[in-house]
């Protein structure tokens, strides 16, 4: 792509231009089946790279500014915090079975991530990660669950298409995530972009408000205490597997 000329995300003229663009680099970095082994920054950086090749410099900076604005927020650092006791929530897990706080620690220990949705590369690259630890993690005595504000449906089809080796669960209008601290509200600027690239958040989170979590990884203990938490405004930072196998090690 040395020397394209990207369309510019304003001119709606080009905005099957973008749409064709940002497919491309997703099907680019999508394109190996087999499972990637390989430490998340790698695998990150790589998906860096795409967006940086494929997807128009102006359309980098709205997500760009986003990101900034959420930081200007302080959003993460507002975040419930390590010691902390863990707010009870009951959600339905992406097969519509009913999932409970309380339940989940009654078996041992729990990883609960926050993540955005099935359409976002990054949340895939870190739940099909997470998935590749799965059985270290029980090995700890503990359990994962990722969280997300899609609905049960689209839930199913990202635990279905990753093979994922733990539950999906349905925070709908981010209830859960408001909780924990970590919702915002889309920026309008990103939000034409979203649906200029096929990314319908009213249709897959079944939920007009354009609101979804700063990505957000917790380790609790069986009494309800945080013991681990990484939160980022950004996106494209998440914590590696292994820094989770750790902190299950240490406690």
């Amino acid at each position: 792509m040395v020397g394209k000329t990207l369309p510019h995300v304003s001119d709606p003229t080009n905005h099957q231009s973008l749409s064709t663009d940002v497919m491309k680099w997703r099907s680019l970095q999508e394109s190996d089946s087999g499972p990637d082994v390989r430490p998340l920054c790698e695998q990150f950086a790589e998906r860096k790279k795409l967006i940086a090749q494929y997807v128009p410099a102006d359309v980098q900076a709205v997500h760009e500014r986003a990101v900034a604005a959420l930081r200007a927020q302080g959003l993460a650092a507002k975040a419930i915090r390590a010691g902390a006791v863990a707010p009870a929530f009951e959600l339905f897990d992406h097969n519509g079975k009913r999932v409970s706080l309380p339940e989940l620690l009654n078996k041992g220990r729990l990883v609960i991530c926050f993540i955005r949705g099935r359409w976002c590369p990054f949340d895939v690259g870190q739940m099909e990660a997470m998935s590749q630890i799965a059985s270290q993690v029980e090995t700890a005595g503990a359990s994962i669950v990722a969280i997300s504000p899609q609905t049960e449906k689209q839930a199913y089809f990202m635990h279905d298409q990753h093979k994922l080796r733990f539950p999906l669960l349905a925070d709908s209008r981010n209830a859960v995530a408001r909780q924990f601290g970590l919702v915002y509200r889309v920026p309008e600027e990103q939000q034409a972009v979203y649906q200029r690239t096929f990314v319908n958040l009213p249709f897959m989170n079944g939920d007009p408000g354009w609101e979804l979590p700063i990505p957000a990884t917790y380790v609790i203990e069986r009494e309800g205490k945080i013991l681990f938490v990484h939160a980022n405004e950004d996106y494209m930072e998440r914590p590696e597997p292994a820094e989770v196998l750790r902190v299950l090690a240490e406690h």
